[in-house]
């Protein structure tokens, strides 16, 4: 058994040197496994996540390795099947890049269905609308599902939502497709961005990623690169927050300060001081928070990833605040969490009602996913007594070194493993699941 403690820290203060983006690290790993040469990749974080997709490259016959400078090298010369291992691509929901990088190579791709964070299914509907729109049969299955095409043919292409991981998945099957494929409805995240820019650096033709139109033209071979991963724009956000959360001072380097227009805005609002430099961002947290309203949406609007550490910030803003995830409306697993800390929200048809201005006590909790544990640390902090929190693979399933980046700043936060965890009233730990 695994957990971190959590104390009182006071004001957290100094900087933090922003890792990559995990989002966009997830899918420039299955674009780099197209590469008819070896692709080099810088700014890979070290998690759970990357070294999962690792493992089920090398199954069929693609090399994965981190050298001693951290850079990463992807080497799909061995490329030998694409009968993925079902259960490691059933445990994240990024695993679906892999039909889009590889279907155009082999012709035939066996997946498991996308699982992941626990707060929601994960629907791939356009995934599928996506490569039978390029000329590819999927056949599903109970437990997976099979993707085949003799080869792949460009097409105009109509979301029917914004997503951001079709969009990505879109532009993987396109690249090697004959003829012009256009995407319509494309979602504009920094992560297609980026994704595209290392598909371009490898030789495809994309153009208008970054908008909602996006053309590829269809290249016969994609080469070798070298390549560095975008900044990872939703921990610097969750950063910036800790700072008001503690009336701190955090400033987050390496960072790409236009990716967080929308959190900057609404932090501002909120009542932190923000300053931004070219590559960084300053949060001056003390100051008094002011309730606010959220409503989360696809990229440029503010992101679903940062409404769980948002809630934990606005639970010091005396009033009350509203937050409606229009992304993931059941994406809400943190609140009963902070309830047991004294928190007072209530859920409500997809929107969190927070009434700021309560204390909290520390508790025993339990961290459901990525951005829930880093609200529970976040409330951690400034909560009376200690903090224990559960989960913490869900943890480190997005973060390198959470631990040792709040404690750069001062945070009174640590790992623990031992036997089973018990409360204060000696209650297992498993009572406190989720």
């Amino acid at each position: 058994m695994r957990w971190i403690e959590v104390e009182p820290s006071g004001p957290l203060s100094g900087s933090v040197k922003i890792p990559g983006s995990k989002n966009s690290s997830l899918a420039l790993l299955a674009a780099a496994c197209m590469a008819e040469g070896p692709v080099i990749l810088q700014g890979i974080p070290n998690i759970l996540d990357i070294r999962v997709i690792e493992g089920i490259a090398q199954e069929i016959g693609i090399s994965i390795h981190r050298t001693e400078t951290g850079e990463v090298v992807v080497d799909s010369s061995g490329l030998q099947s694409t009968d993925l291992s079902l259960e490691k691509t059933s445990a994240f929901r990024s695993s679906y890049y892999f039909v889009g990088a590889l279907l155009a190579r082999t012709g035939k791709v066996k997946i498991g269905y996308p699982g992941g964070d626990n707060f929601v299914s994960r629907p791939i509907d356009q995934h599928h609308k996506v490569m039978s729109a390029l000329g590819a049969k999927v056949h599903l299955y109970d437990s997976y599902y099979v993707v085949e095409a003799d080869k792949l043919t460009g097409n105009t292409i109509f979301f029917d939502t914004i997503t951001c991981g079709a969009t990505i998945n879109a532009l993987l099957a396109a690249v090697l497709a004959e003829g012009t494929t256009m995407l319509h409805n494309a979602a504009r995240d920094p992560e297609v961005v980026d994704t595209a820019n290392l598909l371009n650096q490898m030789g495809a033709k994309i153009r208008g990623a970054g908008t909602d139109t996006i053309r590829i033209e269809g290249v016969k071979r994609l080469n070798g690169c070298t390549y560095a991963v975008i900044p990872d724009r939703l921990l610097a956000g969750a950063f910036l927050m800790a700072a008001g959360m503690t009336k701190g001072v955090v400033t987050v380097d390496d960072v790409i300060p236009e990716h967080l227009a929308s959190c900057l805005a609404k932090l501002k609002e909120i009542g932190l001081i923000i300053e931004t430099k070219e590559k960084s961002i300053t949060a001056y947290g003390d100051v008094r928070l002011r309730p606010t309203r959220i409503r989360t949406g696809m990229y440029p609007s503010f992101a679903t990833d940062l409404q769980q550490p948002l809630t934990a910030l606005l639970l010091l803003a005396t009033g009350r605040s509203i937050i409606t995830d229009k992304i993931f409306p059941e994406r809400f697993n943190h609140v009963p969490q902070l309830r047991r800390m004294g928190a007072h929200i209530e859920l409500k048809k997809g929107s969190a009602f927070i009434q700021g201005g309560a204390p909290l006590q520390g508790n025993f909790v339990h961290a459901s996913d990525v951005r829930a544990g880093t609200s529970l640390i976040m409330a951690g902090l400034v909560a009376e007594g200690k903090t224990t929190i559960a989960g913490v693979e869900h943890i480190e399933r997005g973060n390198e070194d959470m631990i040792g980046l709040f404690q750069r700043l001062g945070a009174r936060i640590s790992l623990h493993e031992g036997g089973a965890l018990r409360s204060a009233d000696g209650a297992n730990e498993q009572a406190f699941g989720v």
